[in-house]
């Protein structure tokens, strides 16, 4: 099997070559790249020569392989091979010639030589001793890269900086050079020819004796290893006329060796030619050490280090900056153009750094390693370093101490939110619900059951969420508790059950077993001084690893949950009692009346205190109908007892059958008499079935709404005097035609007014609510409408800050032919034409089984009024549930019964109308009173029959 072929072996050195030497010096480069070449060749050695400074008679040997360089400068040419190539920058194979004794019988050997190219011209030579049949192919490639890889670290590359004007050395300054032992040189380019002067000759070893000396005489001093930079950078300084600077080893006659600074400016003719070089040069060993080892320790810190120019090339890194940088080909490479990419921050960083020269720091993300890095950006003369310490644990730590903090802060304003709004929380349902929405879900907690130990028995008080079967097993529970809630419920010591495994349960209690039937569950003792003592038990539907702070929390919330509890169930008994009292305090059953039919709906404000708001049906004679609403001012039980109080004074006042404006006047004394602190707004109205009429009279309240029968609706302007308590009698009545089917819409101020809406607001919202309804005829139909009008003002979800109260009443009108009037005489004869009137419509309402009584009561009346009062006479008959009779006249003295002695003539009438009617009374109109009668129906009479 054929090997591979001498061009693909040359390829794979060169590759090779070209990613080992990635870090290397350019004399390293050089070295390793002549013994490549040897080896590629198969030669018997080569040697690598370097152009000397301008001037100069001879290249200088800088490199050799394979043979000592002596034994590779014995055969004749080489030098003049060298000198060829370099002046013609071609490859020459010549074949080399020794000694006639040393040649004899030896193979002939060829010299294969081939140029390495500078900027402009060649600065050195590579070449190999090898047979003839070796073709020059890798060695031109070898060079080829060799070119490129001097150019980019500087060896070929050109210095900017100014042209310098030739200026004349005195004798003060190499005085001055000389005290400080600094020497100084003067070469004249054209010649050749070198002088240093006393400090300098001594630095670098040289011997005065040996004077005139050459510029040879300086590139033998210089470092072989060194020497091409030097060349190249002082071939660079005088084709550029820029300042020259080298820092370089010189090998001193005497065997010692020292780094040497040189620094030297160019003098130019006429013509702008450069025609000598001036400079100095001193001992930089001591400084040279101090670096190199200032260097290594760099090279192999534990942080990352990058030095970098001011062009933002790469200078210098480190181990541990070339494994982020990705490469250990760097230096010289832009820092913007590296294949890692440098994060954006860093890179904007680093340009405000070199723009302003002060010192910065920050934390970047580095992407080779998502690891984090704290970086020390630090300006220097030429450039910026940057420093990088990993700081990825540190972070974690500054990381977890941070999230510990938001834990704890977040822990902190979650148990102050949770306190709030359990203080917020009025009823025990409030109570559980804040329970589950706050405390529930941060535990990933199922369900929560609130029980209260009765004895040896629990009772379960309220649950929520899925608290699994434990709320059937405990609901009503007969039998003992189980072990583990006893226990808890005994010893105030919370329990943590983590899984099935864990469940406790005595012996034959299947109960119990059975209730505990989610994986995990905390049950949380609940102690409050003077309360039956109680537990909380929170359930997951998971198992459940109770970690130690939530063990703590859980204990902690349990004392808060237990206080919260008690407070909520006080509340709960309180407010029930509250509206027990409230309910006995309102109308249980709203009175039937055949003109008006009514329903109320009264909503208790969200406080356990009862409220003053009341609403009452009052019935009046001849069917008329009161309707009451009013508002004591305030919460609590003085003002629940003040509307009682209030409540049976109207309706004491009613049967008094006062006038509405009467009436309130009265009351309002009563207000008054109640004390500075009490104010009552009332509205009390009265409705006349027989002629459609509705009489109002307002102390403060707010208006009532008629809803006309074509659904038309209308705020009434009713004039509004002062509330009670306040108020100046006389009172301003408001009269009302109503026409049948009409609803009167009452309320008090809770339903219209809340802290979110206004009273105008709420009269408009209540009154497009009402508009266009047309509830139907029954007493059904009118409570829909109290629930519908109460849910959309005051919706379930809203908390109600005041009661409120609402009446609606529809209104019927008594057929004319239920009713008929005869205006009679001022005269006994009156009483004869009453009882014919009596006779003849009683017949017409087919009503003959009360004639002999009507005509009786309607006499007695009328003869009453011919005895002790004044006309004018009127008898009126309404035909309703019952029949009415009523005789009106023009006096204000009130009839009343007397009881009569057996020898008196008279004094009996009223003792005889009052036994034969089932109800009779007295009430005052606008001028005079009316006594009226009223007398069961038979079944087959009444109205409408």
């Amino acid at each position: 099997m054929n090997g591979p072929s001498p061009a693909a072996s040359g390829e794979k050195r060169l590759r090779l070559l070209v990613s080992a030497c990635a870090g290397l010096s350019d004399i390293e480069v050089l070295e390793y790249a002549l013994d490549q070449a040897v080896a590629a060749t198969h030669a018997l050695g080569g040697m690598i020569h370097w152009a000397g400074p301008v001037g100069s008679r001879q290249p200088r040997m800088v490199a050799a392989s394979g043979l000592p360089p002596a034994a590779l400068e014995t055969w004749g040419q080489t030098r003049d091979v060298v000198m060829r190539v370099l002046r013609d920058g071609t490859s020459l194979r010549v074949p080399l010639t020794r000694s006639a004794s040393e040649a004899a019988g030896a193979m002939p050997v060829m010299m294969t030589a081939v140029p390495l190219h500078g900027p402009d011209t060649p600065v050195g030579c590579l070449s190999v001793f090898c047979d003839e049949t070796v073709e020059p192919d890798f060695l031109q490639s070898l060079a080829a890269w060799l070119d490129k890889r001097l150019a980019r670290t500087g060896a070929g590359s050109a210095a900017k900086g100014p042209w310098l004007q030739e200026r004349s050395a005195d004798s003060g300054l190499r005085q001055a050079l000389k005290a400080v032992k600094i020497g100084s040189w003067d070469w004249n380019i054209r010649t050749g020819e070198l002088w240093w002067d006393d400090p300098a000759l001594t630095l670098l070893g040289i011997d005065p004796a040996t004077a005139p000396h050459h510029i040879d005489t300086w590139a033998g001093i210089v470092h072989p290893k060194d020497l091409p930079r030097v060349m190249a950078a002082t071939e660079e300084a005088i084709r550029t006329r820029a300042l020259y600077e080298v820092e370089y080893r010189a090998r001193r006659p005497d065997g010692t060796t020292g780094w040497m600074h040189a620094r030297g400016r160019l003098l130019l003719d006429e013509r702008g030619e450069p025609v000598r070089m001036v400079g100095t040069v001193w001992d930089t060993t001591e400084s040279r050490v101090a670096r190199e080892s200032a260097g290594r320790a760099l090279r192999d810190m534990s942080d990352a280090f990058i030095a970098l120019d001011r062009d933002w090339r790469i200078t210098f890194v480190n181990r541990v900056a070339e494994s982020l940088l990705g490469s250990a080909e760097l230096i010289g490479q832009m820092v913007w153009d590296l294949t890692v990419g440098c994060p954006p921050e860093l890179q904007a960083m680093c340009r405000q750094v070199a723009a302003e020269r002060v010192p910065a720091s920050l934390d970047v993300r580095w992407p080779t390693d998502d690891r984090w890095y704290h970086v020390r950006l630090v300006p220097v003369p030429d450039g910026l370093t940057l420093y990088l310490a990993d700081i990825t644990e540190k972070r974690v730590q500054d990381e977890q101490r941070a999230a510990a903090v938001r834990a704890a802060a977040e822990r902190a304003t979650w148990i102050q939110e949770l306190t709030l709004a359990l203080g917020e929380a009025v009823t025990l349902r409030d109570v559980m619900q804040v329970i589950a929405r706050r405390v529930l879900p941060p535990f990933d907690a199922a369900g929560l059951t609130v029980l209260a130990g009765e004895g040896d028995h629990l009772q379960v008080v309220e649950s929520i969420g899925r608290p699994s079967d434990i709320l059937g097993e405990f609901r009503n529970r007969t039998t003992l508790a189980p072990a583990a809630l006893a226990d808890v419920c005994r010893s105030h010591v919370p329990i943590f059950i983590t899984s099935k495994p864990e469940r406790r349960a005595p012996d034959g209690d299947e109960a119990g077993r059975t209730a505990w039937d989610t994986d995990s569950w905390a049950v949380l003792p609940l102690r409050v001084p003077n309360q039956p003592a109680g537990c909380c038990v929170i359930s997951f539907d998971r198992p459940h690893e109770f970690a130690s702070e939530e063990r703590t929390l859980l204990t902690a919330l349990s004392g808060l949950i237990a206080q919260t509890l008690a407070r909520a169930r006080m509340y709960d008994v309180e407010h029930t009692r509250a509206q027990e009292l409230q309910r006995h305090l309102l109308p249980r059953d709203l009175p039937s009346s055949p003109c008006l039919a009514a329903a109320a709906r009264y909503l208790p404000g969200g406080t356990a205190a009862v409220g003053g708001d009341w609403y009452d049906i009052i019935p009046l004679s001849a069917d008329r109908v009161a309707l009451v609403i009013g508002d004591v001012m305030g919460h609590g039980l003085t003002e629940a007892a003040t509307m009682g109080r209030l409540r049976t004074a109207v309706r004491t006042l009613a049967d008094l059958e006062l006038p509405p404006g009467e009436l309130l006047a009265h009351l309002n004394d009563l207000v008054s008499d109640l004390g500075d602190d009490f104010y009552v707004t009332c509205l009390y109205a009265v409705y006349d079935p027989a002629d459609g009429r509705c009489a109002m009279v307002s102390a403060g309240h707010p208006p009532p709404v008629h809803v006309l029968p074509d659904g038309t609706v209308r705020a009434l302007d009713v004039t509004s005097d002062p509330p009670l308590g306040a108020a100046a009698p006389p009172l301003s009545t408001y009269e009302l035609h109503v026409p049948e089917g009409s609803l009167l819409v009452f309320y008090t101020d809770g339903l219209i007014e809340s802290p979110t809406r206004d009273v105008d607001k709420g009269m408009a919202e209540l009154t497009e609510l009402l508009t266009g309804l047309r509830p139907g005829p029954s007493d059904t139909d009118l409570d829909r409408l109290c629930e519908s009008v109460t849910a959309a003002m005051l919706p379930a979800q809203q908390q109600i800050p005041d009661d409120a109260a609402l009446l609606i009443a529809r209104t019927h009108r008594l057929a004319a032919e239920n009713i008929a009037s005869w205006d009679l005489p001022d005269e006994p004869i009156a009483a004869r034409e009453a009882r014919e009137h009596v006779r003849e419509q009683l017949a017409t309402w087919r009503l003959d089984d009360l004639v002999a009584t009507t005509e009786l009561i309607a006499s007695e009346l009328i003869s009453n009024v011919i005895r002790h009062a004044r006309g004018p006479l009127n008898l009126r008959l309404m035909r309703s549930r019952t029949l009415i009779c009523e005789v009106t006249d023009g006096s204000l003295t009130t009839p009343r019964i007397r009881r009569a002695a057996e020898t008196d003539e008279g004094g009996r009438g009223l003792q005889l109308v009052a036994a034969l009617s089932q109800r009779w009374g007295t009430r005052f109109t606008t001028d005079g009173k009316c006594i009226w009668t009223e007398q069961a129906l038979p079944a087959a009479g009444a109205a409408g029959a």
